[in-house]
C-alpha cells in the first residue's frame, strides 16, 4: 500500500477525482433543488436531469473512449475538466440573465466531457501503475466513489441551501479548473504516431472486432448487460420495499441507500486483499449468486433490522463485482483498446438498467412486488452461470491495420 501511495499518478488521479465527484454532487443536488423551484416539482423537468446525464453516455461513450485511445491522455484529461469549468462559467453567466433552462446543460456538459477524460485516466493507470498494484488501485478509487455516494447528496444539499445556485456554481467552476491545473503535474503521455493515423471509423471498428476475438471481454459484457437488466428491474421498486413490506414511511429511503453506500466502501476495502487472490470467474460467480440470495431476501423480508443489513450486504457485494470487473479490464486489456472497451463496457450497463427500469412498472402491475423481485434474482443467478466461462486473455496480437 505504501508503494501505491508513493506513485505520482496514483495520488495526482485520486485527488482530481476527489474534486470532480464533489463537483458531480454539487452539481446534481444543485440543478435538481434548483429545478424543483423553478418548476414546482414538475416531474418532466426533473425527468430531463437524468435524461441529460444519462443520454451523452450512450452517444459519446465509444466515441468518446475511441478518441481517448488516439490521443494523448493528459492533455484529454486537463482539456476536458477546463472544458467543464468554462461550460459552468457560461451556464452561470446565462442563469444571470435570467435563462435559467441553460442550468441543465451544466448536466449534459458534464455527462459528455467525462466520456472522453475517464477512459484517459484508465488509460494513465494502465501507463504508471505496476500491474501488482492495479487491484488496490482500483479499490481505492472504488472506495472514493462510494464515500462520495454517503456524503455527497448531504454535502450538495447544505451548499445549494446554504448559498444558493450561483454560488455553488461558482464553487464547481473553481473545483474544476483546480483538477485541470493539478493534472498538468501528470508525465507527459505521448501517443505512438502510427497509431493516431488511422481513422475514427476504422478505429471504432477495430475495438469491435477486438471484443469479439477475447472471450473474456465478451463474457464480461453479457455479464454486464444483463446485471444492469436485472439491477433496473428492481431499481425503482425499493421505495415498495419500505412503504408495502416493512411498512415504514418512504422518507426513511435515504438511510437505506446510505447503508448500501457504507456496504460498497467498506467491500471495496475489503476487496484490496481478496481480489488478487482468485480467479475472475470465481469472484464473478459467487459475488453474483450471493446477491441473488440478498435480492430474494430484501422481497421477503418484513423486518426493518434485517432489510437494512440486506442493503448494507448488497452494497458490499457490488463493489467486490464492480472490483472484479474492473482489474482485469487494466490488466488484460491492450492499451490501445482500453478507451474504446470502457466506451463499449458503459454504454452496456447503463443501457440494461433503463431497460429493466422501463419494464418493471409493467411487471409489478401484472404480477406483484416478491415475483418481479424473484425475477431479477434469476437473472442474476444466470449471471453468476455466464461468468465461469470468463478466461484471461493477457496477451493479445494486435490487429494489422492499412497503410
Amino acid at each position: 500500500m505504501k508503494e501505491l501511495f508513493q506513485n505520482k499518478v496514483f495520488r495526482i488521479i485520486m485527488t482530481t477525482d476527489a474534486i470532480q465527484q464533489l463537483c458531480i454532487w454539487i452539481r446534481n443536488m444543485a440543478v435538481l433543488f434548483f429545478v424543483i423551484e423553478k418548476t414546482n416539482a414538475n416531474p418532466i423537468a426533473i425527468s430531463l436531469i437524468t435524461i441529460f446525464e444519462y443520454l451523452p453516455i450512450f452517444v459519446f461513450s465509444y466515441v468518446g473512449g475511441t478518441l481517448a485511445d488516439k490521443w494523448n491522455p493528459k492533455r484529454t484529461m486537463i482539456a476536458g475538466d477546463f472544458l467543464s469549468s468554462l461550460s459552468v462559467v457560461v451556464i452561470l453567466l446565462l442563469i444571470n440573465q435570467g435563462l435559467w433552462q441553460t442550468v441543465f446543460a451544466a448536466t449534459l456538459v458534464s455527462s459528455m466531457v467525462s466520456q472522453f477524460s475517464v477512459p484517459s485516466s484508465v488509460i494513465m493507470f494502465k501507463r504508471n501503475i505496476d500491474e501488482k498494484l492495479i487491484t488496490p488501485a482500483i479499490s481505492l478509487s472504488q472506495g472514493l466513489q462510494s464515500l462520495y455516494l454517503i456524503i455527497g447528496p448531504i454535502i450538495g444539499t447544505l451548499l445549494y441551501k446554504g448559498i444558493g445556485i450561483t454560488f455553488s456554481l461558482t464553487i464547481i467552476a473553481i473545483l474544476f479548473l483546480c483538477a485541470s491545473l493539478i493534472q498538468f503535474l501528470l508525465p507527459a503521455s505521448s501517443r505512438n504516431a502510427d497509431y493516431i493515423k488511422p481513422s475514427l471509423l476504422c478505429q471504432m471498428k477495430e475495438g469491435l472486432v477486438y471484443i469479439s476475438n477475447d472471450k473474456g471481454l465478451t463474457v464480461l459484457c453479457s455479464v454486464l448487460g444483463l446485471f444492469g437488466f436485472a439491477q433496473g428491474l428492481i431499481q425503482p421498486l425499493t421505495i415498495f420495499i419500505l412503504t408495502d413490506r416493512l411498512g415504514i414511511e418512504s422518507e426513511s429511503l435515504q438511510w437505506f441507500y446510505s447503508l448500501s453506500g457504507v456496504g460498497l466502501l467498506t467491500g471495496a476495502i475489503i476487496s484490496m486483499s481478496i481480489v488478487s487472490k482468485y480467479r475472475t470467474s470465481i469472484i464473478l460467480f459467487f459475488g453474483m449468486i450471493a446477491f441473488a440470495a440478498v435480492t430474494a431476501a430484501e422481497a421477503l423480508s418484513t423486518v426493518v433490522v434485517v432489510t437494512a443489513a440486506l442493503y448494507f450486504l448488497s452494497g458490499l457485494i457490488i463493489a467486490f463485482v464492480q472490483v472484479a470487473i474492473s482489474v482485469p479490464l487494466i490488466k488484460n486489456v491492450q492499451e490501445d483498446y482500453i478507451g474504446r472497451i470502457n466506451g463499449m463496457i458503459t454504454p452496456l450497463l447503463i443501457g440494461g438498467i433503463l431497460i429493466g427500469t422501463a419494464l418493471s412498472g409493467v411487471l409489478i402491475e401484472q404480477l406483484s412486488l416478491i415475483p418481479v423481485f424473484m425475477l431479477s434474482s434469476f437473472m442474476l443467478v444466470i449471471c453468476g452461470i455466464i461468468s465461469l466461462g470468463y478466461q484471461s486473455a493477457p496477451e493479445h496480437v494486435k490487429l494489422n491495420r492499412a497503410p
